[in-house]
């Protein structure tokens, strides 16, 4: 079975999605091929923050209703360490915010987008492969048992990390960066209400810690713990403990704590692989990079991401243009390597580093003193974490 779609995107999660419905809106046809089900991906728990641009654009495309009425808006985030704390203000440093709405309510509405559209998306896809990405691509995959093929101009690689697409590019011409952190961030969530209407980052000789939220009644808490922790290791009892140890203690004392309904253990790591685009692929997403979660830049990227290569499809079909298709991956590049930058900065201020000994314990101290008292530091932490422009 063989068909022809302008645009392949591999991957139906927030960055495949969201390019669809971009394309749609601009009158070029494309099908995603997932490889999961509907529901499993909106079952996945992921990130949470929003930056400015990401509201801004959800809006624009229609996608804003719900997030407007259900989003908790930040408008500056506190950072706790040495016994003490202050307040960044987003809104006065930068005139912007942050919103905290979940991505799998980002990918709900997304898929009501989409089936409103009437935009192909095809899950349960199993075996995708990319073939012929320099001259003529086509993408096959395999569905009930049948083998099927769509040939297209191009083929748009959204399917995260452990996907096809990265690997479809040959070796000899990609080039991974890679730092793996030595520690992970144990999160849960609980039924309870928020311990603060903002976030909460904690430096502490223990570790880090933090306090977030997905809505009025349902908290997210992480603190850091060693890579080889298990979730045995991990009982409520002791999770909450823990966590208040790290945090100030008015902090600790307003926590409400209750029963995990989720509990998981994930690794930090920052990786990017070069090139974002090779030959008729292109790469967007945790298919090309991956954040420490520290400074809430994953899920943005994404987003990112896709909107300039929606521009680059769009100047192609449009107006004939190849210019912005050609200087796609340096464009998107020089984007994700400043996330990349506050993201590690942000996890090297806050968590603790057993190879660092005290000294490094003394110079996050006096990094944070200098932020907590520095307009121009506080300004450029806020521009950074509300979002490069689009």
């Amino acid at each position: 079975m063989v068909t022809r779609i302008p645009v392949v995107i591999v991957g139906g999660g927030p960055a495949g999605s969201l390019l669809a419905h971009m394309l749609h809106v601009n009158g070029i046809e494309s099908v995603v091929l997932e490889q999961r089900s509907r529901e499993y991906v909106l079952s996945r728990i992921r990130a949470g923050l929003l930056e400015q641009g990401s509201c801004d654009l959800l809006r624009s495309l229609g996608l804003g209703e719900r997030m407007d009425a259900e989003g908790f808006v930040h408008d500056g985030v506190t950072l706790a360490y040495a016994g003490r704390s202050f307040r960044i203000d987003y809104c006065e440093r930068t005139g912007s915010s942050v919103r905290i709405y979940g991505q799998t309510e980002v990918q709900k509405d997304l898929y009501a987008a989409l089936d409103a559209d009437g935009v192909g998306v095809i899950d349960a896809a199993e075996e995708v492969a990319i073939h012929d990405i320099e001259t003529a691509p086509y993408v096959t995959y395999q569905r009930g048992g049948e083998e099927r093929r769509i040939d297209c101009d191009f083929v748009a690689g959204c399917d995260g990390f452990h996907g096809v697409s990265r690997e479809t590019i040959p070796e000899a011409a990609r080039r991974t960066y890679e730092r793996e952190y030595p520690f992970g961030w144990l999160g849960i969530l609980s039924e309870t209400p928020p311990v603060s209407h903002e976030l909460v980052y904690a430096n502490h000789p223990r570790g880090f810690a933090l306090c977030t939220m997905r809505h009025t009644q349902l908290s997210r808490y992480y603190v850091q713990c060693p890579l080889d922790s298990t979730l045995e290791d991990w009982p409520d009892e002791r999770f909450w403990e823990e966590l208040k140890a790290r945090l100030p203690g008015a902090v600790a004392d307003a926590i409400v704590t209750g029963p995990s309904i989720e509990k998981s253990i994930a690794p930090l790591r920052s990786f990017v692989s070069e090139p974002m685009r090779y030959g008729r692929l292109f790469l967007a997403g945790d298919a090309a990079h991956i954040v420490p979660p520290t400074g809430a830049k994953g899920l943005n990227l994404a987003i990112a991401d896709v909107t300039y290569l929606c521009r680059a499809l769009v100047a192609f079909y449009v107006h004939g243009s190849e210019d912005l298709l050609e200087t796609y991956s340096d464009t998107v590049l020089a984007r994700v390597w400043k996330a990349v930058r506050f993201s590690w900065w942000m996890t090297e201020l806050l968590h603790r580093f057993p190879e660092s000994g005290d000294f490094g314990q003394r110079i996050q101290v006096a990094e944070l003193d200098y932020l907590s008292s520095s307009v121009a530091a506080q300004t450029a932490f806020a521009e950074n974490y509300v979002g490069l422009a689009l």
